[in-house]
């Protein structure tokens, strides 16, 4: 109990706030999201390549999300395969299963739960998967009737990759910004993270779906709240880990279906009812699945 009221609830009441909010002005959440996305996100994640010292860790960070991206992706094949599932369902499964909500959910758990040392990981973990996100996320979204271009052009739209660029060409050449740059940075970023949650919460208000698909959803929230942790935690045990990144790496293994995906969905007609039904369902019951998580964890 003391984990859910010291971690877990003060996070969701962030979102709550953001979902009442939207159901109670009915606001458009894409300018929202855009400023979030093309403004303060870039700063953050700047922020942690600016700063970080790369080793093998940032090395694992990278393995750990293709790992977990192309296990998830072949268990959901399989299940297609078996279940003879069409295109269009497969896509939509893997939109659900496939990609977590490492930053908006992510981010703020592990900054309460295991303080500013592990939010750093956190913050690689989600510049990474945003990248593996609007690439693959796109690429299974568009199948079919998109060029899979597209889904290479979406990544080098995001300003999150230029800052991760720019970022890195200092962090490697040694060049020291100025400190009142380096402050204008850190206040932008710190604006990131409750914005994110707020975001979160309104776009969760906005989820809407005609047909819920009562087996697919449960797969889909077992595979995204039990299967895709476990995996993590196979990586954890084989690699050679600390025992604090171990930790962040099964805890944003363990979060719900990432609210992008829904947007993914909705644009390329892969499946939104279902994938829409999957984030929210997810997103409801990681309040259980991480609190019990986090108890045997922290």
């Amino acid at each position: 109990m003391g984990i859910f009221l010291q971690v877990v609830l003060p996070i969701i009441s962030v979102f709550i706030i953001g979902y009442l909010l939207q159901m109670w002005k009915k606001l458009d959440v894409k300018p929202v999201s855009a400023v979030t996305i093309y403004v303060f996100i870039p700063f953050l994640v700047f922020q942690a390549f600016y700063d970080e010292n790369f080793g093998g860790e940032f090395s694992i960070i990278v393995l750990v999300n293709f790992v977990l991206l192309f296990a998830i992706i072949a268990i959901t094949k399989l299940f297609a395969l078996i279940n003879k599932w069409e295109r269009s369902e497969e896509s939509g499964m893997i939109l659900a299963t496939a990609f977590m909500n490492s930053g908006n959910y992510g981010t703020p758990i592990v900054l309460f739960a295991l303080g500013e040392e592990a939010f750093r990981y956190a913050i690689l973990f989600m510049a990474v998967q945003t990248i593996i996100m609007n690439a693959f996320g796109v690429y299974y979204a568009s199948r079919g009737n998109y060029e899979i271009r597209y889904a290479v052009y979406s990544v080098f739209k995001m300003p999150a990759t230029y800052a991760i660029i720019v970022a890195l060409g200092l962090n490697f050449t040694g060049v020291n910004l100025h400190s009142r740059v380096v402050e204008m940075v850190d206040f932008m970023a710190a604006v990131a993270l409750p914005l994110m949650m707020i975001v979160l919460g309104m776009q969760l208000a906005n989820i809407k779906f005609k047909q819920f698909e009562t087996g697919k959803v449960a797969l889909g929230t077992a595979i995204k709240l039990i299967i895709m942790p476990v995996i993590a935690w196979v990586c954890v045990m084989l690699l050679p880990v600390s025992d604090l990144l171990g930790k962040v790496l099964i805890i944003l293994a363990a979060m719900p279906t990432a609210a992008t995906t829904t947007m993914f969905a909705l644009e390329f007609r892969s499946r939104p009812d279902l994938v829409s039904s999957v984030t929210l369902v997810t997103t409801l019951l990681s309040i259980v699945s991480l609190s019990v998580l986090l108890i045997f964890l922290v």
